[in-house]
């Protein structure tokens, strides 16, 4: 049923494993490697065409000194920082609570209710914009902060509640009955016991809704405009002028933007691991 591991099959097979690993490893980190040298290339590389040669002259200092000093990059990261974090508290908070409810208790409409959060997981997102544009505008949330905070925690509770849900329900059930023979209340339970289980889930729901939001462009397009609101992603176009795009700037905004989610990775990469794979072995 599951595909032979590598070592077990024919030496030929793994000859062409190993000869062809390389060749996808660079396909996959050839976009990246672009962007970093086009982050370093002067502006007048792009003028004379020479778009994939070494750079001429390098600028990194100067790209990254203009991103940092000489535009709206600083807000840009700032608003970014105050979206993803109060989304990634709300969405991981919302979903340990209806994980808790739709995992440990038994009542008519439980499952009705679990599958409404993950039938949510399924609307494509795109036609759901205008709708969603317009509601924002009527109630006063469109190119805010707020607004895109409510928007991404809402939609994100739906994949967060279906991932602690089914953690929870891999916990050992005799904890909440033991503690309910002790007469313990139901918010003690989830507060003294449940919660402390689960937090390798936690973190790696955290990790997971970080780069999710953080990445977020469609949206960020949508509901916001201009530095006020707008999160890093959307704007890294703003380097773009109207009739030329500047990519050595929009590649050295790019590299920026992409620091905070791979640093966050590494910081919790352990935790984030081990809830990945926490009840895969018995």
């Amino acid at each position: 049923m599951f595909p032979a591991p590598i070592e077990k099959r024919s030496d030929a097979a793994q000859a062409m494993y190993k000869s062809f690993l390389p060749i996808a490893l660079f396909l996959w980190l050839a976009p990246l490697i672009a962007v970093a040298i086009f982050s370093i290339k002067p502006d007048a590389d792009f003028t004379t065409g020479n778009y994939w040669g070494l750079p001429s002259t390098f600028e990194g200092a100067a790209n990254y000194g203009k991103v940092f000093f000489e535009s709206d990059m600083p807000r840009y990261l700032w608003n970014s920082v105050l979206i993803t974090v109060p989304t990634v508290i709300g969405a991981v908070a919302l979903s340990c609570m209806t994980g808790f409810a739709l995992g440990v208790y038994r009542f008519k409409g439980n499952l009705l209710i679990f599958f409404m959060f993950v039938a949510g997981n399924f609307v494509p997102f795109q036609i759901l914009m205008v709708p969603v544009r317009d509601l924002t505008e009527q109630i006063g949330l469109y190119n805010t902060k707020m607004g895109l905070v409510l928007f991404h925690v809402a939609f994100q509770t739906g994949f967060c509640t279906l991932f602690m849900r089914n953690f929870i329900r891999a916990l050992p059930f005799e904890l909440i009955e033991a503690a309910r023979v002790e007469g313990i209340a139901e918010w003690r339970i989830f507060w003294y016991v449940v919660l402390p289980l689960m937090k390798p889930a936690i973190a790696a729901l955290s990790v997971l809704i970080f780069t999710f939001i953080w990445n977020d462009y469609f949206w960020a397009v949508v509901l916001t405009q201009g530095p006020e609101s707008q999160p890093v992603t959307a704007g890294i176009t703003s380097f773009n002028a109207q009739y030329r795009a500047a990519f050595h700037l929009m590649s050295a905004g790019a590299i920026v933007a992409a620091l905070p989610p791979v640093a966050m990775f590494f910081a919790m990469q352990k935790h984030f691991i081990a809830g990945l794979t926490l009840g895969a072995v018995k």
